[in-house]
């Protein structure tokens, strides 16, 4: 599995946390995030991640930013990209099993870092249903 991750300057620790966490687990991270904490622009760091995710360079991505909203918003520009902006492991679970996201939007301003590190685990961990979902989710982009 290859995951490519982005991060603002709010979320450079939590970055770091989880490119740790998932290299423990022999999973291959690309890292396009800022490595310090001094003041960014988010979408320099989010598209590079949205766009291997759209042309399938990486299985999914991961992005954190302070409210996670203008990441997620970033990401979802792109045609291919279901991101979720989630704050618990159960909306991560159903960003999946529903929706078939394939970008998870932390914010880390309003998550633990143990609750990100949870929610990376089930993001991952968890299939998309298909079935009545399927169709829904074949609605999500615009011609």
């Amino acid at each position: 599995m290859t995951i490519a991750i982005g991060n603002d300057h709010a979320g450079t620790d939590y970055k770091n946390a989880v490119i740790a966490h998932l290299e423990s687990k022999e999973i291959k991270v690309t890292n396009y995030g800022t490595n310090t904490n001094n003041s960014v622009d988010y979408p320099d760091f989010v598209h590079p991640v949205a766009s291997d995710v759209a042309t399938n360079k990486v299985d999914f991505g991961i992005i954190i930013c302070g409210s996670g909203n203008g990441a997620n918003m970033t990401a979802n520009k792109y045609q291919e990209v279901r991101s979720a902006l989630c704050w618990t492991k159960e909306i991560a679970a159903l960003a999946r099993q529903h929706n078939d996201a394939n970008i998870l939007s932390i914010p880390a301003r309003f998550t633990a870092l143990e609750q990100a590190i949870e929610m990376v685990d089930v993001f991952l961990n968890t299939a998309f249903e298909g079935g009545r979902h399927a169709n829904r989710v074949a609605k999500i982009p615009v011609c």
